[in-house]
């Protein structure tokens, strides 16, 4: 019964995040919230943080740690399934009929109605992980609401990547590791 769970939980977060694997972190937060004996909201930054460290689509990486953190490999592999089975059905189906109605306006207008919608479930993930990565909501203090530590090695790294532009992203993670180790956040 968890297989089935996982699939369609993913299935539907496949067939609803447009606009890439970041707009996936809304819903995951949302599965957090209802699933928490599958994933909790701080695990949703550890699967973004290993997710965007390992190469592949962020959406299936962060479908497949959540998958085998709730039932293994093969839980895993049931809900990348899930996840991916939304654009593989919609693409075979846009496929058909998007030559016969390619130059309709209505059409056009659809795709281009899509992309703020897009924007808008990639600003709701960014606020996520900032909410998790640096801010502490649960905090009494104004001192304690802010992480330092993170902010300071965000904008560490932000300078870092702008000043020397040829640094590989793998260095700039292999950097905040390496922090993120020696100072314990």
């Amino acid at each position: 019964m968890i297989y089935l769970s996982l699939f369609f939980e993913f299935f539907k977060v496949g067939l609803f995040s447009v606009g890439g694997g970041l707009a996936t972190i809304p819903f995951l937060y949302d599965l957090a919230a209802r699933h928490p004996e599958w994933y909790t909201a701080q695990d949703v930054a550890d699967m973004v943080a290993i997710s965007e460290s390992t190469p592949g689509p962020i959406g299936v990486n962060m479908a497949t740690y959540a998958g085998f953190q709730t039932a293994g490999v093969f839980g895993g592999m049931v809900a990348t399934l899930g996840l991916i089975s939304p654009a593989i059905i919609i693409i075979f189906i846009v496929a058909k009929v998007l030559n016969a109605f390619k130059d309709n306006k209505l059409v056009q207008n659809a795709f281009y109605g899509l992309r703020p919608a897009s924007i808008g479930l990639i600003l709701a993930a960014l606020y996520g992980v900032v909410k998790i990565a640096l801010i502490n909501i649960e905090s009494t203090t104004i001192g304690g609401f802010f992480n330092y530590k993170a902010i300071i090695l965000a904008v560490c790294l932000f300078i870092i990547q702008k000043v020397f532009k040829k640094l590989h992203p793998i260095a700039l993670i292999g950097i905040a590791a390496v922090v993120g180790i020696i100072f314990r956040f």
